[in-house]
């Protein structure tokens, strides 16, 4: 489980595609305390650790993990979005993350607000009805609060601190993000049967 609150921005350093596909990142993590086996979120995608060095790890994606998230579209020199499972007793300062990306929105929108951002962005439309405003939604690992909702597009703000701690304030209209819906919001609509 995860809180949404990124705690470093990684570098991908080495891409090896075979079976499955690996990934190398460089991380100011203190790697001499991640064990094999851990889970850390790579832009909101919960991986397993399979290697450490100095200052970086490794883990591998499988087809499902590619055709689901955006780490397919990741290059050697890419930023990615990084988060440690918490540990009982962490502060949890965003929501409950699981770390299971549901899928790829696209940022439509990108508008200056004072110091903030404001981006737009599409969701299938299988999505939609798990999205709403004011409540919370995951994009690349991120916690963030959902300010409006029109059918299959929402709206977020991110205030200068977001936009410089995690990647979402490098993102241009086009770009494809992941996402995981709100866990709440998945269990209501399963219990109305709208799921």
């Amino acid at each position: 489980m995860f809180t949404g609150i990124i705690t470093d921005i990684a570098t991908v350093r080495a891409i090896e595609k075979t079976g499955d596909t690996r990934f190398e990142f460089t991380t100011s993590f203190d790697t001499s305390k991640i064990v094999l086996g851990a889970s850390i979120a790579c832009n909101g995608a919960c991986m397993t650790v399979i290697e450490t060095g100095t200052d970086w790890f490794a883990i591998e994606a499988s087809a499902e993990s590619l055709d689901r998230t955006t780490l397919g579209d990741l290059s050697v020199g890419a930023k990615v979005n990084l988060e440690q499972a918490t540990r009982v007793g962490d502060e949890l300062g965003g929501h409950i993350v699981s770390g299971h990306v549901d899928g790829v929105a696209t940022l439509t929108k990108r508008i200056p607000e004072g110091d903030s951002l404001r981006l737009t962005f599409e969701v299938p439309e299988a999505f939609a009805k798990y999205i709403a405003s004011k409540g919370s939604v995951t994009l690349e690992g991120v916690s963030l609060t959902v300010n409006e909702v029109d059918g299959n597009s929402f709206g977020i703000n991110l205030i200068p601190h977001t936009q410089t701690h995690t990647t979402l304030g490098a993102k241009q209209p086009g770009d494809r993000i992941n996402f995981e819906i709100d866990m709440l919001a998945r269990y209501v609509a399963r219990m109305l049967g709208k799921d």
